[in-house]
């Protein structure tokens, strides 16, 4: 996730903050390269786990408070008995006191970027790039010293989900996807959704067209008041270029009316096996919106990776 990005933007103004970025881990790591945790003198935003790991973090986070702002080092930690634990694994990391003042890249940090960092012996210069190429670093062998340039992969992808329907379990799911890896597009057509925030209400006849515009890597969750209406959101998205995920909310005897349906109307069978009917994850029985909901989005983030 990216919320680090939102910290930078909101804490190192009000208070001086350190920055500790995990750079590389192998083995049994409690984090991956890319993780960050902010730390001020009397707060803590995020984690890079791990117990006492995270508390010799947190001690060096502290300490390097004490010097002047874009100050930095580079730490290494096996994780094992000098730490207490019995990980086996090891982790590198960055601990800098951020430079509020050197923070102007954050303007260009979207949603997938590459984050330049050349180590310079007092600060960190920063710069988003179009063009270069992340290296992944290792957690042993020399530490990364002056004049080193690390390349990353800031922010997330967030997976477009078109979500048809604003009753129960569409405002649930809505709900839900906050704080996930989702780029929410929400239709409905009856105006008395047009007083909830995100909804857009369109005309019945104009309802299909918002499928047709759908990413290719878009997740459709098809979930209206009226079958009919499924039925022509579904027959849309099977018909258009294939999306990465059509789904459908239902019950076993709707799914199998959809797909003789389908089948009458010429849909061929390759496409009618895209849909995905019940929607949620198999094991989750509850039906309340809620239920629904939690079980949808996790099956939504078991999608393949961008």
């Amino acid at each position: 996730m990216s919320e680090w990005l939102d910290w930078l933007r909101d804490i190192p103004g009000r208070k001086p903050a350190a920055l500790v970025s995990v750079l590389a881990s192998e083995g049994s790591a409690p984090r991956g390269a890319g993780t960050r945790m902010l730390v001020t003198d009397d707060a803590l935003f995020g984690t890079i786990g791990g117990g006492q790991l995270e508390f010799r973090a947190i001690e060096q986070a502290r300490a390097i408070l004490s010097l002047p702002p874009g100050s930095w080092r580079v730490q290494d930690y096996p994780l094992g008995p000098l730490l207490g634990q019995c990980c086996g694994g090891r982790v590198r990391l960055l601990v800098e006191h951020v430079d509020a003042g050197a923070l102007d890249w954050l303007n260009e940090a979207g949603e997938e970027r590459v984050l330049v960092s050349r180590l310079l012996p007092e600060r960190i210069d920063r710069h988003i790039s179009g063009d270069a190429v992340p290296t992944p670093l290792s957690a042993r062998g020399d530490r990364p010293r002056e004049g080193a340039c690390l390349t990353e992969i800031i922010g997330q992808h967030r997976r477009p989900v078109y979500l048809f329907g604003a009753g129960h379990v569409g405002q649930a799911i809505a709900r839900h996807a906050h704080g996930l890896p989702f780029r929410l597009a929400w239709f409905d057509t009856r105006p008395v959704f047009e007083t909830i925030e995100g909804v857009a209400v369109v005309p019945e006849t104009a309802i299909e067209q918002c499928v047709a515009e759908a990413p290719d890597d878009s997740a459709v969750v098809i979930l209206t008041h009226d079958h009919a209406l499924d039925y022509r959101l579904t027959r849309a998205a099977l018909t258009r270029p294939p999306l990465d995920f059509v789904g459908l909310i239902g019950s076993a005897t709707k799914k199998a009316r959809f797909h003789a349906r389908l089948e009458r109307d010429g849909i061929p069978a390759q496409s009618r096996a895209r849909l995905t009917t019940p929607i949620g994850v198999e094991g989750i029985v509850g039906k309340e919106p809620d239920v629904i909901a939690i079980a949808t989005l996790a099956q939504l983030l078991q999608l393949r990776t961008i």
